[in-house]
């Protein structure tokens, strides 16, 4: 059996129902989405990206059959994927899974909202979606894994495994609520694969482009489904094949087993974390480090020097180049800095241990943060490395300017899969983030409706409470 109906055939019988641990899992997904896209709008200048689509798919025009977070406004439903899309990675807050390195439910969530909006699909439906398109997403970016780099083969080369799997992982959830058999939802990915797309170096030196791209996986996920549904066809050697997928995205290099390995049984969705922190989730484990040395009594006004130790992999995105991170371009920028998050931690942060205003204009000119941040070294850890990709690690080294040195390393991150947050946790993390934009009252009544959406016989409303005023 090819790769794709091995994944389509296990897409499909996600209509026979799912485990109870996984429909309360994907419930905190769809929560977690709606907060990042909310917080998100607090952002309004005219240039950011969110922003942008909306003007781009309003002008666009087309029925209206899919809501837009927060706004009054009904887009066809590729339209509305696009922007809710762009929302959702718009702060960099979205989940991640490991040890694929990528963030599913930031394309996939917006996509399947969207197709299940304009097919009137249940809330059960809406659940099956989303979750068998992450499981999919999740599952081609661990074929990437390579041992010997000690690193997902997308990210060494370069692409977003984000956009380009998200793609096919909502394709595959918009192809299951538009009713396609597994013939059809094979066609789905398989036209899928020729729309992923996303490179990573705004990662490194600035740009606003790559918080579209989750917009535009959810986006080109849609339109794949659509096409299947119209008649269009994919090859079925999509994946393994001489100019497939994995051959032109990874110079054929790739494992097979842990696409299809317990595919159904064993869910990698379930290991999918949460981000305390809105930034980069590299920067995690420093932020940890930091926080805890903190805890402990260090002040900013004592440190001297820090040496902020990580993977090999990571130091290319939050450490290099080095004048770029501990200075950075925009308060965007910030977030993928390991000096700017470590020296924000060291002061102190709002939320979870830092916030969104820790990436706030105010704070990203704060010459105070940006001086702490001048003294922080980035250097690759041998033993981060080697526990990267499986957990995100982290070893702070501190010189204080009474000679004092300390030290405080972290293994797996919070939120990590050794240090997952606790339902309270994610609950605090969507009240903050609505609460930006929303009335107390509006954010709890959109949380109640999506702890209960599986028993919703339609999803049809459910955004209604979190309209934005000025939306």
């Amino acid at each position: 059996m090819s790769i794709v109906s091995a994944l389509a055939e296990f897409a499909a019988a996600g209509r026979t129902g799912l485990p109870p641990a996984v429909v309360a899992d994907v419930t905190g997904r769809v929560l977690d989405t709606f907060g990042n896209c909310l917080a998100a709008q607090e952002l309004t200048d005219p240039a950011e990206p969110h922003e942008a689509t909306l003007r781009m798919a309003s002008r666009w025009g087309g029925v209206g059959e899919s809501s837009v977070l927060g706004h009054r406004l009904s887009l066809p439903a590729p339209s509305a994927a696009l922007v809710n899309g762009t929302l959702a990675h718009a702060l960099d807050f979205d989940d991640t899974h490991l040890p694929s390195v990528l963030h599913p439910s930031a394309s996939v969530v917006p996509a399947t909202l969207a197709v299940a909006e304009s097919v009137g699909a249940s809330g059960t439906e809406l659940c099956q979606a989303v979750a068998v398109g992450d499981e999919i997403t999740n599952r081609l970016g661990m074929a990437s894994y390579i041992p010997e780099l000690r690193n997902s083969l997308f990210f060494e080369k370069g692409w977003h495994a984000t956009s380009i799997c998200g793609t096919v992982g909502a394709a595959a959830g918009a192809a299951l609520l538009m009713g396609l058999s597994a013939d059809g939802i094979a066609h789905a990915m398989g036209i899928a694969a020729s729309m992923g797309a996303g490179v990573i170096e705004a990662n490194r030196t600035g740009g606003t482009v790559k918080r579209v791209h989750c917009g535009w996986a959810a986006h080109s996920g849609v339109v794949a489904a659509t096409m299947a549904a119209e008649g269009v066809t994919g090859p079925p050697t999509v994946f393994e094949g001489r100019f497939g997928f994995f051959q032109a995205f990874l110079d054929g290099r790739y494992d097979e087993a842990a696409i299809t390995d317990g595919l159904g049984e064993r869910w990698e969705l379930l290991r999918t974390v949460y981000k305390p922190y809105p930034s980069n989730h590299f920067t995690h484990p420093g932020i940890d480090a930091a926080l805890a040395l903190r805890a402990g009594g260090l002040r900013p006004e004592d440190v001297a020097e820090i040496e902020l130790g990580v993977a090999a992999a990571p130091l290319r995105t939050i450490g290099e180049p080095h004048e770029e991170k501990v200075r950075p371009r925009t308060p965007y920028h910030a977030k993928f800095s390991g000096p700017y998050t470590v020296a924000s931690a060291l002061i102190g942060g709002g939320g979870l241990g830092l916030h969104l205003d820790d990436f706030a204009e105010s704070a990203f000119r704060d010459e105070r943060r940006l001086s702490l941040a001048a003294k922080v070294r980035v250097v690759a850890d041998p033993e981060c490395t080697e526990e990267f990709p499986r957990a995100f690690s982290a070893v702070l080294r501190v010189r204080t300017r009474d000679g004092r040195r300390l030290e405080h390393r972290v293994h797996s991150s919070r939120g990590g899969p050794e240090h997952p947050l606790t339902m309270d946790e994610l609950q605090t993390k969507y009240t903050l983030n609505a609460s930006r934009v929303l009335p107390a009252e509006a954010a709890e009544a959109l949380a109640l409706e999506v702890r209960g959406l599986a028993t919703r016989r339609s999803v049809a409303g459910l955004l209604d409470a979190a309209l934005i005023t000025h939306a």
